[in-house]
């Protein structure tokens, strides 16, 4: 059985050009601003609420998972 490619990388590094017209954005209940992130074909875009035409980030399942893990230990915390 091949391994799935959903999530991965493209060949050349990149990622895909996702269509984000119909994605179901989420958005906290907690704390301040007004990130929103969606599922969308195996990936998470996430974006900022406030200017929702504007660009969207894209991160792999792995990606995501650091960007997660490292905000939790407070990697990103202002000083």
């Amino acid at each position: 059985m091949a391994e799935s490619t959903i999530g991965q990388p493209l060949a050349n590094g990149k990622k895909p050009q996702l269509d984000l017209a119909n994605a179901e954005w989420l958005s906290s209940s907690q704390g301040r601003g007004d990130v929103q992130i969606a599922f969308v074909e195996g990936y998470i875009a996430m974006r900022d609420g406030r200017n929702p035409d504007g660009p969207a980030l894209i991160f792999t399942p792995a990606e995501w998972r650091a960007f997660v893990l490292g905000a939790r230990d407070g990697e990103f915390d202002l000083t």
